[in-house]
């Protein structure tokens, strides 16, 4: 496979998983929003920081608003991480490598790039946020249930796979980092029912918490979900989830072209890293420390496999 139609499958899965996690991350400030006693604008700034757009939005905004941050994330032109200019570029890559998907899944891509356009056009109120937000978490799973269903188990669904994995990870850490590090208002909260409600929040957003309830029954605590998050194997946005699935792809590209380039090696490390990792070790480093450390691990990770099939050759 040529490189740049590699790139352009990696990218254009990269993009939609982005686009549906930018709508988890802007589901979870609303969320998390209303358990405060008291309006605060902590948890719009750090859906912002989140999503490594703070430097344009300080640019445009006076103030971290609900209503500016969501409008910024959701739809402005002016930001490259907003879904509507994240989802156009899923649609242009989807249309450069359009000969390598099937015809399902390039108008799922297609038909949801018109439908999220269409919800974006002008700026959404309070009340119609969680409809489009829905629509855009629909809309990316309409195109993953189409590539799971119609393309062949090849090389192209492998590089598909990797943006996925790769990008989901590297959200549910950035999810995860929300709460403990930015969003907790006090030591003192820790336990309490605000950091609870906090915490149920973060389920809701990577739709874990019927998973979690199966598994942990209904204790809402910091260490079961931190757990059930990152070291869980069965829960599908798990770091230790996607960790295990991207270096199962980069092992069936390796396979297909019969060499094993250091991505290989990165990505087994970090797979068996966190399926050695102990929960305990966790805390003893600091969470967000950790998470950190794993994010870091993710984009170094993203870079060689840019390198080693040779993106933009």
């Amino acid at each position: 496979m040529l490189g740049r139609t590699a790139g352009g499958l990696f990218w254009m899965y990269r993009y939609l998983e982005r686009a549906e996690n930018t709508a988890r991350l802007i589901e979870t400030g609303q969320r998390i929003a209303l358990t405060r006693a008291r309006a605060s604008d902590d948890e719009w700034a750090s859906v912002v920081q989140t999503a490594s757009a703070e430097a344009g939005f300080v640019e445009k905004h006076a103030e971290y608003s609900r209503d500016a941050v969501v409008d910024w994330m959701l739809r402005d032109r002016d930001n490259p991480a907003s879904i509507l200019s994240v989802y156009k570029q899923a649609r242009d890559n989807a249309r450069a490598v359009r000969t390598a998907l099937s015809y399902e899944a390039w108008e799922a891509v297609n038909g949801g790039w018109m439908a999220i356009r269409e919800a974006l056009a002008r700026r959404v109120g309070e009340r119609d946020l969680p409809r489009v937000l829905g629509l855009i978490k629909q809309q990316a799973a309409l195109v993953r249930g189409m590539t799971h269903g119609t393309m062949h188990r090849n090389d192209i669904y492998d590089f598909a796979r990797l943006g996925t994995f790769i990008e989901r990870a590297d959200n549910t850490g950035r999810i995860l980092d929300v709460k403990y590090y930015v969003l907790l208002p006090t030591a003192f909260s820790v336990g309490s029912s605000l950091d609870n409600a906090q915490w149920e929040s973060i389920l809701r957003a990577l739709s874990a918490r019927r998973g979690y309830r199966i598994v942990y029954g209904q204790d809402v605590g910091a260490r079961n979900i931190v757990e059930h998050l990152i070291l869980d194997g069965r829960m599908p946005r798990s770091l230790r989830f996607c960790s295990s699935k991207i270096s199962g792809n980069l092992g069936f590209l390796a396979q297909d072209y019969g060499d094993a380039p250091p991505s290989l090696g990165q990505a087994r490390a970090l797979a068996e890293r966190l399926a050695a990792q102990g929960l305990d070790g966790v805390f003893e480093d600091g969470l967000h420390e950790f998470i950190q450390g794993v994010l870091g691990d993710l984009a170094t990770l993203s870079r060689q496999v840019e390198v080693d099939y040779r993106f933009y050759a």
